[in-house]
């Protein structure tokens, strides 16, 4: 099964090889999972490239100046909407 295939130099073309092997390949997977597997499957990696790149590219907030020692607290939403409403404590 071993064919030579040789470039216009005269020397047997190392690129038939590994493209054929990969041909093999995606028939391979073709069989295994299916047309609307891969197909999905592509698109999602798509989108997490796609989020990936939109992250890294993103401006980095400026960092939060506090007084030393000092730590904001987490801010939930349930957090804001009792403060908005009142403590939500009894005798408060």
């Amino acid at each position: 099964f071993e064919r030579e295939v040789y470039c216009a130099a005269g020397s047997i073309c190392p690129i038939i090889r590994p493209m054929f092997e990969l041909v093999i390949i995606a028939v391979v997977v073709l069989l295994v999972f299916g047309a609307s597997k891969v197909r999905s499957a592509g698109s999602d990696l798509g989108a997490a490239l796609k989020g990936f790149r939109r992250a890294v590219q993103a401006p980095q907030p400026p960092p939060a100046t506090h007084e030393p020692g000092q730590l904001p607290d987490a801010e939930f939403p349930e957090a804001q909407t009792g403060r908005a409403r009142g403590s939500g404590k009894p005798g408060a």
